[in-house]
Protein backbone atom coordinates (compact mmCIF):
# COMPACT_ATOMS: atom_id res chain seq x y z
CA UNK A 1 0.00 0.00 0.00
CA UNK A 2 1.35 3.33 -0.62
CA UNK A 3 2.24 6.00 1.93
CA UNK A 4 -0.04 8.38 2.52
CA UNK A 5 0.36 12.09 3.06
CA UNK A 6 -0.08 11.58 6.44
CA UNK A 7 2.31 8.78 6.95
CA UNK A 8 4.87 11.00 5.24
CA UNK A 9 4.95 13.68 7.61
CA UNK A 10 6.57 12.09 10.27
CA UNK A 11 9.43 11.60 7.78
CA UNK A 12 9.28 15.14 6.22
CA UNK A 13 9.77 16.80 9.84
CA UNK A 14 12.65 14.55 11.15
CA UNK A 15 15.54 16.37 9.06
CA UNK A 16 14.26 19.69 10.86
CA UNK A 17 13.84 17.77 14.53
CA UNK A 18 17.27 15.91 13.84
CA UNK A 19 19.39 19.54 12.68
CA UNK A 20 17.63 21.14 16.25
CA UNK A 21 19.13 18.17 18.30
CA UNK A 22 22.39 18.32 16.94
CA UNK A 23 22.53 22.08 16.90
CA UNK A 24 20.81 23.28 19.69
CA UNK A 25 19.70 20.88 22.22
CA UNK A 26 22.32 18.74 22.59
CA UNK A 27 24.91 21.81 22.54
CA UNK A 28 22.28 23.40 25.37
CA UNK A 29 22.34 19.87 27.74
CA UNK A 30 26.47 19.92 27.62
CA UNK A 31 26.49 23.69 28.66
CA UNK A 32 23.52 22.94 31.54
CA UNK A 33 26.08 19.95 32.11
CA UNK A 34 29.12 22.04 32.37
CA UNK A 35 27.76 24.44 34.85
CA UNK A 36 27.67 21.96 37.25
CA UNK A 37 31.11 21.82 37.17
CA UNK A 38 33.84 23.70 39.42
CA UNK A 39 36.00 26.43 38.08
CA UNK A 40 39.70 25.24 38.98
CA UNK A 41 42.56 27.63 38.75
CA UNK A 42 44.17 27.97 35.79
CA UNK A 43 41.08 27.55 33.66
CA UNK A 44 40.49 23.65 34.83
CA UNK A 45 37.20 22.17 34.93
CA UNK A 46 36.52 19.59 37.96
CA UNK A 47 35.11 16.34 36.84
CA UNK A 48 32.72 15.52 39.61
CA UNK A 49 29.44 17.05 39.84
CA UNK A 50 29.41 20.01 41.85
CA UNK A 51 26.65 22.90 42.56
CA UNK A 52 29.57 25.43 43.59
CA UNK A 53 29.38 27.32 40.98
CA UNK A 54 25.42 27.91 40.90
CA UNK A 55 25.90 28.66 44.75
CA UNK A 56 28.54 31.24 44.22
CA UNK A 57 26.62 32.79 41.33
CA UNK A 58 23.34 33.11 43.20
CA UNK A 59 24.76 34.17 46.67
CA UNK A 60 26.76 37.26 44.44
CA UNK A 61 24.81 40.42 44.44
CA UNK A 62 27.07 41.07 41.71
CA UNK A 63 25.48 39.34 38.70
CA UNK A 64 21.99 39.80 40.14
CA UNK A 65 23.01 43.75 39.23
CA UNK A 66 24.51 42.64 35.87
CA UNK A 67 21.08 40.84 35.05
CA UNK A 68 18.71 43.73 36.11
CA UNK A 69 21.42 46.29 34.01
CA UNK A 70 21.11 43.77 31.29
CA UNK A 71 17.49 43.45 31.29
CA UNK A 72 16.66 47.05 32.18
CA UNK A 73 18.98 48.60 29.47
CA UNK A 74 17.28 46.29 26.85
CA UNK A 75 13.79 47.34 27.78
CA UNK A 76 14.61 50.82 27.40
CA UNK A 77 16.48 50.13 24.18
CA UNK A 78 13.81 48.43 22.77
CA UNK A 79 11.05 51.48 23.89
CA UNK A 80 13.41 53.83 22.13
CA UNK A 81 13.86 51.61 18.90
CA UNK A 82 9.93 51.53 18.70
CA UNK A 83 9.39 55.23 18.91
CA UNK A 84 12.01 56.30 16.55
CA UNK A 85 11.18 53.64 14.04
CA UNK A 86 7.26 53.63 14.31
CA UNK A 87 7.22 56.80 12.18
CA UNK A 88 9.68 55.93 9.92
CA UNK A 89 7.70 52.31 8.93
CA UNK A 90 4.65 54.19 8.53
CA UNK A 91 5.87 56.97 6.28
CA UNK A 92 7.02 53.89 4.33
CA UNK A 93 3.89 51.79 4.58
CA UNK A 94 2.12 55.29 3.63
CA UNK A 95 4.81 56.46 0.71
CA UNK A 96 3.94 56.20 -2.74
CA UNK A 97 4.44 52.56 -4.66
CA UNK A 98 6.84 54.07 -6.85
CA UNK A 99 9.08 55.07 -3.99
CA UNK A 100 8.65 52.29 -1.27
CA UNK A 101 10.79 49.75 -2.15
CA UNK A 102 13.44 52.43 -2.74
CA UNK A 103 12.47 53.46 0.64
CA UNK A 104 12.50 49.49 1.98
CA UNK A 105 16.34 49.22 0.92
CA UNK A 106 17.25 52.40 2.82
CA UNK A 107 15.87 51.02 5.97
CA UNK A 108 17.44 48.23 5.56
CA UNK A 109 20.36 48.81 4.03
CA UNK A 110 22.40 49.12 7.30
CA UNK A 111 22.44 45.78 8.01
CA UNK A 112 24.14 45.53 4.84
CA UNK A 113 27.63 47.09 6.73
CA UNK A 114 29.07 45.04 9.55
CA UNK A 115 27.76 45.98 13.06
CA UNK A 116 31.92 45.69 14.03
CA UNK A 117 32.20 48.82 12.03
CA UNK A 118 29.24 50.95 12.45
CA UNK A 119 30.02 50.57 16.06
CA UNK A 120 33.27 51.88 15.04
CA UNK A 121 31.64 54.95 13.17
CA UNK A 122 29.75 55.76 16.35
CA UNK A 123 33.00 55.98 18.22
CA UNK A 124 34.10 58.28 15.67
CA UNK A 125 30.76 60.49 16.01
CA UNK A 126 30.04 60.34 19.57
CA UNK A 127 33.93 60.63 20.65
CA UNK A 128 35.48 63.71 22.63
CA UNK A 129 36.73 64.69 19.18
CA UNK A 130 33.81 63.55 17.67
CA UNK A 131 31.29 64.61 15.19
CA UNK A 132 28.54 65.72 17.50
CA UNK A 133 30.75 66.99 20.52
CA UNK A 134 32.53 69.21 18.05
CA UNK A 135 29.55 70.72 17.22
CA UNK A 136 27.73 71.17 21.09
CA UNK A 137 31.27 72.91 21.59
CA UNK A 138 30.63 75.31 18.54
CA UNK A 139 27.22 76.27 20.01
CA UNK A 140 28.69 76.81 23.25
CA UNK A 141 27.06 73.79 25.04
CA UNK A 142 29.62 71.67 27.50
CA UNK A 143 28.93 67.93 25.76
CA UNK A 144 28.55 65.68 28.03
CA UNK A 145 30.43 62.14 28.35
CA UNK A 146 28.54 60.00 25.40
CA UNK A 147 31.44 56.69 24.58
CA UNK A 148 32.59 55.07 27.06
CA UNK A 149 29.18 54.51 29.34
CA UNK A 150 26.33 53.66 29.02
CA UNK A 151 25.11 56.86 26.79
CA UNK A 152 27.41 55.30 24.14
CA UNK A 153 25.99 51.54 23.77
CA UNK A 154 21.91 53.23 24.13
CA UNK A 155 22.42 55.42 21.23
CA UNK A 156 24.41 52.55 19.48
CA UNK A 157 22.50 49.90 19.89
CA UNK A 158 19.21 51.56 19.41
CA UNK A 159 20.73 53.07 15.44
CA UNK A 160 22.03 48.91 14.86
CA UNK A 161 18.65 47.08 16.19
CA UNK A 162 16.25 50.06 14.50
CA UNK A 163 16.04 47.84 11.05
CA UNK A 164 15.03 44.74 12.51
CA UNK A 165 12.31 46.75 14.05
CA UNK A 166 11.40 48.46 11.16
CA UNK A 167 10.94 45.31 8.74
CA UNK A 168 8.83 43.55 12.23
CA UNK A 169 6.63 47.16 11.60
CA UNK A 170 6.08 47.11 8.45
CA UNK A 171 5.17 43.13 8.33
CA UNK A 172 2.19 44.56 11.17
CA UNK A 173 1.06 47.44 8.92
CA UNK A 174 0.07 44.73 6.06
CA UNK A 175 -3.56 44.83 8.59
CA UNK A 176 -3.83 48.41 8.29
CA UNK A 177 -7.29 49.30 5.95
CA UNK A 178 -7.05 53.15 5.62
CA UNK A 179 -11.35 52.48 5.05
CA UNK A 180 -11.56 52.42 8.56
CA UNK A 181 -9.46 55.49 9.13
CA UNK A 182 -11.96 57.57 7.23
CA UNK A 183 -15.00 55.98 8.39
CA UNK A 184 -13.86 56.74 11.73
CA UNK A 185 -12.64 60.51 10.68
CA UNK A 186 -16.05 61.05 8.90
CA UNK A 187 -17.78 59.80 11.92
CA UNK A 188 -15.74 62.89 14.10
CA UNK A 189 -13.18 60.63 15.63
CA UNK A 190 -10.12 63.27 15.67
CA UNK A 191 -6.84 61.89 14.84
CA UNK A 192 -5.60 60.57 17.85
CA UNK A 193 -8.77 58.70 18.15
CA UNK A 194 -8.44 57.33 14.75
CA UNK A 195 -4.48 56.13 15.42
CA UNK A 196 -5.14 55.02 19.28
CA UNK A 197 -8.47 52.89 18.53
CA UNK A 198 -8.04 51.72 15.14
CA UNK A 199 -4.45 52.30 13.62
CA UNK A 200 -2.49 50.78 17.00
CA UNK A 201 -4.27 47.83 17.11
CA UNK A 202 -4.01 46.46 14.09
CA UNK A 203 0.12 47.00 14.11
CA UNK A 204 -0.01 45.41 17.62
CA UNK A 205 1.36 41.92 16.06
CA UNK A 206 4.19 44.31 14.48
CA UNK A 207 5.34 46.18 17.36
CA UNK A 208 5.50 42.85 19.74
CA UNK A 209 7.34 41.01 17.13
CA UNK A 210 9.76 44.13 16.69
CA UNK A 211 9.55 44.57 20.57
CA UNK A 212 10.76 40.90 21.10
CA UNK A 213 13.51 41.23 18.26
CA UNK A 214 15.01 44.19 19.52
CA UNK A 215 14.77 42.71 22.97
CA UNK A 216 16.27 39.64 22.70
CA UNK A 217 19.23 40.95 20.35
CA UNK A 218 19.77 43.75 22.65
CA UNK A 219 19.94 41.18 25.59
CA UNK A 220 22.81 39.00 23.62
CA UNK A 221 24.73 41.63 22.18
CA UNK A 222 28.38 41.70 22.94
CA UNK A 223 30.43 43.91 20.56
CA UNK A 224 28.73 46.89 20.52
CA UNK A 225 28.72 47.41 24.68
CA UNK A 226 32.36 46.02 24.54
CA UNK A 227 33.77 48.99 22.33
CA UNK A 228 31.62 51.29 23.38
CA UNK A 229 31.21 50.66 26.67
CA UNK A 230 35.02 50.71 26.88
CA UNK A 231 34.71 48.12 29.46
CA UNK A 232 32.89 49.73 31.95
CA UNK A 233 29.45 48.75 31.16
CA UNK A 234 29.31 45.41 32.58
CA UNK A 235 26.21 43.03 30.69
CA UNK A 236 25.30 39.88 30.65
CA UNK A 237 26.69 39.23 27.41
CA UNK A 238 30.16 40.96 28.15
CA UNK A 239 30.64 39.07 31.61
CA UNK A 240 29.65 35.57 29.70
CA UNK A 241 32.76 36.47 27.23
CA UNK A 242 35.00 37.93 30.60
CA UNK A 243 33.72 34.82 32.48
CA UNK A 244 34.92 32.26 29.08
CA UNK A 245 37.98 34.01 27.52
CA UNK A 246 39.92 36.07 29.93
CA UNK A 247 39.49 34.14 33.55
CA UNK A 248 38.84 31.16 31.91
CA UNK A 249 35.83 30.18 34.31
CA UNK A 250 33.79 27.89 31.72
CA UNK A 251 31.23 26.68 34.27
CA UNK A 252 30.62 30.24 35.26
CA UNK A 253 30.27 31.53 31.88
CA UNK A 254 28.05 28.12 31.23
CA UNK A 255 25.71 29.44 34.12
CA UNK A 256 25.85 32.50 33.10
CA UNK A 257 24.86 31.47 29.36
CA UNK A 258 21.91 29.28 30.88
CA UNK A 259 20.80 32.85 32.91
CA UNK A 260 20.45 34.65 29.92
CA UNK A 261 18.49 31.51 27.79
CA UNK A 262 16.06 31.58 30.22
CA UNK A 263 15.45 35.38 29.87
CA UNK A 264 14.54 34.62 26.18
CA UNK A 265 12.11 32.24 27.26
CA UNK A 266 10.52 34.61 29.42
CA UNK A 267 10.86 37.18 26.70
CA UNK A 268 9.02 34.66 24.53
CA UNK A 269 6.49 33.52 27.21
CA UNK A 270 5.32 37.36 27.42
CA UNK A 271 5.50 37.63 23.99
CA UNK A 272 2.95 34.85 23.34
CA UNK A 273 0.52 35.89 26.17
CA UNK A 274 0.75 39.44 24.94
CA UNK A 275 -0.34 38.22 21.44
CA UNK A 276 -2.82 36.02 22.10
CA UNK A 277 -4.94 38.27 23.80
CA UNK A 278 -4.12 41.05 21.15
CA UNK A 279 -5.52 38.63 18.67
CA UNK A 280 -8.50 38.27 20.55
CA UNK A 281 -8.83 42.14 21.19
CA UNK A 282 -8.83 42.19 17.70
CA UNK A 283 -11.45 39.62 16.97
Amino acid sequence: MSATPRNLLPLLVLPAVAVNLFTFLWPMLNLAGLSFREGLPGGGIGAAFSLATWGDLLADEFYLEILLRSVGMALGITGLALLASYPIAFFVHRADARWRNLLVVACISPLLISAVVRTYGWLVILGDAGFLPVILRGLGFAPPRLVFNMTGVVIGLVEILMPYMILSLLAGFGRLNQTLEEAAASLGAPPLVVFWRIVLPLTLPGILLGCLLVFVLTVSSFITPKLLGGGRVLLLATEIYDQAIVTLNWPLAAALSLIALGVFGAALLVYGRISRAAERSIA
